[in-house]
């Protein structure tokens, strides 16, 4: 699917902040219409293709656009501690790991089915690097696993939350909300499966299917219950993922190398002060050196993948495309009593 005229013209006028804007409302309209579970995987696929011509603007034309990033796209933990601060205790935060827009539908589509009040749904931006430890810092951690066993009370950014950060199946961690009126639980799926499923094969297909298995299934379902009760809840992602494995190798040669050298596997590295000046000579550049709030690093910039040791990962993170940055940001209530 191309990219609609009418938003290219309005990319090629507008503001940094109208176009990220822009971009990310075109990706949400086209991740979170509704889906079928026969056709779910195929539907998937079919999107992250349609989300292409958009990555290739930003990768191209408008590149530069990822230096305005940090400056103008709403960033997840920002609006996630001023929505806490806005709101009288019976709050709830559920960080799905590298939850996607890909996901919407299934969470949309439940939130109906069970009943629940929609505030608000919408894109927001993950950290750069899109990764774990960036989002928890930005909120006030040193890392995710600082939430464990209430590690993050009196901490952070959400005061007053208890925290957990786990992995255990959903229905254990319904069973782990008690009655106190504040929480926040970091679960590691679907990271924890989007690493088991990014060798060769299963890829993007395979995570889909299990989306929409683990987000229509009722212990997922009864796990919102238990932190709705009470509550209101947010649901949203430290990040989101590419889907590499559909991404086109990089043909020539000298380019692929470069790409190797500086990432191997991965979408982003780190830049020592000594190698800041070290860059690719081609325009539009194939990466970008950024200094974020986080780190000086540089990243994978739009849609590649190269050779590399043990194959490229057919699901990855941390790179510079529109699903990568753009994560859900829903926000649930229900009547008591339902």
């Amino acid at each position: 699917m191309a990219m609609p005229l009418t938003l290219l013209r309005q990319l090629q006028s507008a503001s940094a902040s109208s176009a990220w804007s822009s971009l990310f409302e075109h990706a949400w309209s086209i991740c979170s219409a509704p889906l079928e579970p026969g056709t779910a995987a195929a539907e998937v696929t079919k999107r992250d293709a349609a989300l292409g011509d958009a990555d290739l603007f930003l990768a191209t034309a408008g590149w530069d656009l990822w230096r305005t990033y940090e400056t103008v796209v709403p960033r997840t933990a920002d609006l996630l501690a001023t929505w806490w601060a806005s709101q009288v205790a019976g709050r709830a935060v559920l960080v799905l790991d590298a939850l996607s827009l890909r996901e919407v539908p299934w969470l949309l589509g439940g939130a109906a089915e069970h009943g629940y009040t929609v505030h608000q749904a919408r894109a927001t931006g993950a950290e750069l690097p899109a990764d774990t430890t960036p989002f928890a810092r930005a909120l006030g951690f040193a890392t995710r696993s600082a939430l464990q066993n209430n590690g993050g009370a009196g901490k952070g950014r959400l005061s007053g939350a208890v925290t957990e950060s786990t992995d255990l199946p959903w229905q254990d961690c319904a069973a782990q909300i008690d009655a106190s009126p504040d929480w926040l639980l970091w679960h590691h799926w679907p990271d924890v499966r989007l690493h088991d499923l990014s060798t060769a094969g299963p890829g993007l297909v395979g995570l889909a299917r299990e989306a929409a298995e683990n987000l229509r299934g009722g212990a997922f379902w009864q796990l919102v219950k238990s932190l709705t009760t009470g509550r209101r809840l947010i649901i949203t992602g430290d990040h989101g993922y590419a889907a590499s494995g559909q991404f086109p190798d990089v043909a020539d040669p000298t380019q692929a190398q470069y790409l190797k050298d500086r990432f191997k596997s991965g979408r982003w590295s780190a830049v020592a002060d000594a190698d800041k000046s070290a860059t690719g000579t081609w325009v539009p550049p194939l990466d970008l050196q950024l200094s974020t709030l986080h780190a000086h690093a540089a990243f994978a910039l739009g849609r590649r993948k190269w050779k590399s040791q043990g194959g490229y990962p057919t699901l990855a993170h941390g790179g510079l495309s529109i699903l990568e940055v753009a994560v859900p940001f829903i926000e649930l209530s229900r009547a008591e009593g339902t």
